[in-house]
């Protein structure tokens, strides 16, 4: 596996695609004590389903003023993709993280998270942000496996959508 900052070069990776990823439960989280902490609720075998986001159209362009964007490749094949933007706080945020679902669990994620961690480290970030669905578990695990920690919860963002319900956890990862 190679990965790559995305240039005019290989710009097409930036139309990887979407695939779907199961639906089996859901990460509750509280905060008490100053504390946050969270529990997984599995659903039963008759609620699990699929889901797949719909496909982003990104401009290499817009990407680069705002941030810069990382591909994983296999050969010629785009098998990951990593956006990142810039942003105000010290932490670098992660608007997407994806990876394709047959090379999915074999660290191409992670070695996304670690090049980006040297890109960010290079321009002074102090760690990196992003948020995930509490209802997509296996994102919210790995975010969690790879170190980051809970540092807020969206209960309203869906409030007015069709995902009614749903709940946008934010996780955090400091370098130090």
């Amino acid at each position: 596996m190679n990965l790559k900052i995305i240039n005019k070069d290989n710009e097409k990776s930036l139309l990887l695609k979407n695939n779907a990823f199961d639906i089996l439960g859901e990460m509750v989280v509280r905060r008490t004590d100053e504390k946050w902490d969270y529990e997984i609720k599995k659903y039963d075998t008759k609620k699990v389903r699929k889901q797949v986001f719909p496909d982003e159209k990104y401009n290499l362009e817009d990407i680069n003023k705002n941030g810069f964007a990382i591909g994983a490749f296999n050969e010629n094949e785009t098998i990951g993709l990593a956006i990142f933007n810039n942003n105000w706080n010290g932490y670098l945020y992660l608007e997407d993280l994806k990876v394709n679902e047959k090379d999915r669990r074999k660290g191409v994620a992670h070695s996304l998270l670690k090049f980006a961690e040297v890109i960010a480290k290079g321009k002074k970030y102090k760690g990196i942000w992003t948020v995930g669905q509490n209802n997509n578990l296996a994102a919210c695990k790995f975010y969690l496996k790879y170190g980051f920690e809970i540092g807020g919860l969206d209960t309203r963002v869906y409030k007015h959508t069709s995902q009614k319900g749903k709940q946008d956890i934010h996780f955090y990862y400091d370098f130090t």
